[in-house]
């Protein structure tokens, strides 16, 4: 299979418009969606985090308490900074896409975009609160 394209007298080239690499920054809803579509680099990054600190957890006291250790350092925290806003807008730009990727009916009618961008933070604030009320009471 040839990457080369013969063109000939009846079939003209098509005219394709020079983009740039940086085409996203024209508009504002470009640069959202493809910031939202890098901030799945920091969900991973938490997620990988989180299975680090279950197998220290695994290993015993001293395999945590030298995970511990390593999230103390000054790279650790920054990058935890770094990737809790990351998250932070993530989360927020699906809850505010969620109501036109997905279309819920009750009734044969469609459920309000705001009812489901309210459930979504409604249950994100609950299990918010929840985890902060286990973590402080102890």
């Amino acid at each position: 299979m040839s990457l080369r394209v013969d063109y000939t007298r009846y079939h003209p080239k098509w005219y394709r418009r020079p983009v740039s690499v940086w085409w996203w920054l024209e508009s504002w809803r470009y640069a959202k969606f493809v910031l939202r579509e890098l901030t799945s680099v920091a969900v991973a990054f938490t997620a990988v985090l989180l299975l680090w600190m279950a197998l220290a957890l695994r290993a015993g006291p001293e395999a945590f308490a030298q995970f511990r250790a390593r999230l103390e350092s000054p790279l650790f925290i920054v990058m935890n900074i770094l990737a809790l806003i990351m998250v932070l807008f993530h989360t927020i730009t699906w809850f505010n896409l969620a109501p036109k990727a997905m279309a819920v009916r009750l009734g044969g009618k469609r459920v309000p975009d705001w009812m489901i961008t309210g459930s979504s933070y409604v249950a994100w604030l609950t299990a918010s609160a929840v985890v902060a009320w286990l973590a402080l009471r102890g």
